[in-house]
């Protein structure tokens, strides 16, 4: 089998315009953790480590002397999180009333077992503490609206809004109050203006 490579094989999910657009996502495979507060702490850097140790880890497993069963190369995925707010009450200007549920997609060989021994082994390798919370798990997202955001993360209210009402046009309206971001940039090593984020919600029909 050739390298997959999701900017390639699932353009439609991961590099799209910036407009917005209706989508169906189908079941995908998650490593994934949960977690509360301000991205922009020490716990939340620690938890996305533990997702790429985890990650890298896989993807380099056929270096291993045990290679999983049906092993195939591909490009790590990038990281997503799905957001929320633990007090409702409270504006989602307060980032420490974030509540988030990280996640790297990962290839369809990877199994509950293989997952174990991947976190047994970055355990010894790199220990992290949020490493013993992350669980795999197939994540179906079904009917969603999302499109390409340019810039600040803090300018993310501006596409949500086009996006409700490109939804409110075609006869749907946002399902629920979460969101998903797919990070394609690294914000350490990207100017603010350029950053690209792919940003989605769950929709349904009118």
């Amino acid at each position: 089998m050739d390298k997959v490579d999701y900017k390639k094989q699932f353009k439609s999910l991961y590099l799209p315009k910036r407009q917005p657009v209706l989508i169906t996502v189908p079941p995908l495979r998650f490593a994934m953790l949960d977690g509360q507060g301000d991205p922009n702490g020490e716990v939340f850097e620690e938890a996305v480590a533990a997702l790429y140790s985890f990650s890298y880890a896989v993807k380099m497993s056929y270096k291993s002397k045990d290679i999983p069963d049906g092993y195939y190369d591909y490009t790590v995925f990038p990281l997503e999180g799905v957001w929320d707010l633990v007090d409702k009450t409270r504006t989602s200007a307060d980032k420490s009333n974030y509540a988030y549920t990280m996640m790297i997609r990962q290839p369809d060989f990877l199994t509950a077992e293989l997952a174990a021994r991947f976190i047994t082994e970055v355990k010894k390798k790199k220990p992290n503490a949020w490493l013993d919370q992350i669980r795999l798990e197939d994540y179906d997202e079904g009917s969603c609206c999302q499109m390409l955001h340019l810039g600040s993360y803090d300018d993310e209210p501006a596409s949500f809004a086009q996006m409700e009402a490109f939804c409110s046009e075609h006869g749907y309206r946002r399902s629920d109050k979460t969101h998903r971001e797919i990070y394609l940039s690294d914000p350490r090593r990207t100017e603010t203006a350029k950053l690209k984020t792919v940003l989605r919600f769950k929709v349904t029909a009118d």
